[in-house]
């Protein structure tokens, strides 16, 4: 094998090609969705090109029948899809409410049954179930919000391993094969308003780091993979946030940015050391940052909307009022959905509804919108991108397609029999949609070929 590449695998099914690829080079790893955000960590499939059109009856490879209820974003290394899901058995049992439980809780599911929580593998190419690995089995000391889950936190893959948080109830190293190679219990979260937990962990060469802030003692831990030992932990002043922390490479040196209420922080992922901070953001902090060419971008919508752009070249210390905030943004921010970043584009939706707007990343100078969706309306799903298309995907089950450029094209509007809240995934020319229900494996089906003689 030549140093620097890989070895491929190359089989090819009803007409779409799977690279088994050795999980050690850049190519293997742009070629896969390793984490919600996919390979860059910006939403955006580098080598993907999947369908713009489909229906029930259209363009479906294959769909399957998920047990329990997750909102974890499908991961995809090679042949094997994994993702999360927490399955309720037994009686009805009685819920206890803890005196040091937020008294804001509103609009939620109470614990009433116990959880199964479970990671799947699923063949890539025909939809089969793999395996099923159940890894805890409780009754969740808390609520989570009606439209949420108790499985809203993605895992990560290496290609070797599967890294999957349940939040409270544990971290979990597995091999592919779904044999469990270590676990981790960090604690139990008390969540703002009890409206359920959803930080994915992140994945930076044998470093795992997790963002755990809640109502009680908030804290980011970086781990060990092999074995799950802790590296570091750092405290942080913060009250609950939902946002997976980003690892970005400046200057030679990863750094583990974490999006808050207080500060948008930044820090050394060798040593937990905070490098800088900037204020500037409003309470219940979702959507988490993405970054390319140097630059950093986090926003929310709740007590008020905000965006920064941030450039790493100027980032020390406290930048609240510095220029390393190269521009700022006050309306039109999102909410749960995160941005969507292309190399020159950062794109985003208002709040949690269909309203879509791009801006040029340098300059933060409007190229679209705001528009709105048709047919789009509420939207916890993170927007995806392949091919200069953006793929925005609704909970009443509608997923517009539109050609990313300053002139907005929609592009089509698909409707599946689904609700839709995880962030799709796409690898080469398939899309996968995780439903309330059901996962969807999406491509061009093959046009039959056929011979014809001549007369």
């Amino acid at each position: 094998m030549i140093k620097g590449f890989c070895l491929l695998l190359v089989v090819t099914v009803c007409g779409i090609t799977y690279a088994d690829a050795t999980p050690t080079t850049e190519l293997s790893h742009n070629h896969q969705w390793p984490a919600w955000r996919g390979p860059l960590d910006t939403g955006v499939a580098p080598h993907g090109d999947p369908p713009v059109t489909w229906a029930e009856d259209k363009n479906i490879r294959w769909k399957l029948a998920l047990p329990g209820s997750g909102h974890s974003t499908p991961i995809i290394w090679g042949d094997r899809i994994f993702l999360t899901t927490a399955i309720p058995h037994g009686e009805e049992l009685s819920v206890h409410r803890h005196e040091d439980h937020d008294d804001g809780a509103h609009d939620n599911t109470p614990p009433s049954r116990r959880q199964k929580f479970v990671v799947l593998a699923v063949d890539r190419r025909n939809g089969s179930l793999v395996w099923q690995r159940e890894v805890r089995d409780e009754q969740p000391h808390e609520s989570a919000h009606v439209t949420g889950s108790w499985a809203s936190n993605s895992a990560v893959t290496d290609g070797q391993h599967v890294y999957a948080s349940f939040g409270s109830r544990g971290l979990y190293s597995l091999n592919l094969d779904g044999r469990i190679a270590w676990q981790q219990d960090l604690g139990d979260m008390r969540v703002r308003h009890e409206h359920g937990e959803g930080a994915s962990p992140a994945l930076h060469g044998d470093t795992l780091v997790v963002n755990w802030d809640h109502q009680g003692d908030s804290f980011v831990v970086a781990l060990d993979k092999r074995n799950g030992k802790e590296r570091w932990r750092t405290a942080r002043d913060e009250i609950t946030s939902w946002s997976t922390p980003l690892i970005v490479e400046h200057a030679g040196k990863p750094q583990v940015i974490v999006s808050a209420t207080k500060r948008v922080r930044s820090y050394d992922l060798a040593t937990g050391k905070e490098l800088w901070q900037a204020s500037g953001l409003s309470r219940n902090v979702v959507a988490s940052p993405v970054a390319a060419n140097g630059m950093v971008f986090v926003g929310n919508s709740y007590d008020w909307q905000a965006m920064l752009a941030i450039r790493l070249d100027k980032a020390r210390g406290d930048i609240t009022t510095s220029d390393a905030i190269a521009w700022t943004r006050e309306r039109d921010t999102p909410y749960v959905p995160s941005p969507v970043l292309f190399d020159d584009t950062l794109c985003f939706l208002k709040h949690s509804q269909g309203f879509l707007t791009c801006v040029e990343a340098e300059s933060g100078k409007p190229w679209l919108g705001p528009v709105r969706l048709s047919g789009v309306r509420n939207v916890f799903a993170s927007p995806v991108g392949a091919a200069d298309r953006i793929y925005v995907v609704s909970r009443e089950g509608a997923t517009a397609v539109i050609q990313r450029g300053i002139e907005f094209e929609m592009l089509a509007v698909n409707q599946l029999d689904d609700s839709f809240s995880a962030s799709p995934a796409i690898v080469g020319n398939e899309l996968y949609l995780r439903g309330q229900n059901s996962l969807y494996s999406i491509a061009v089906e093959p046009i039959e070929q056929t011979t014809k003689k001549a007369p």
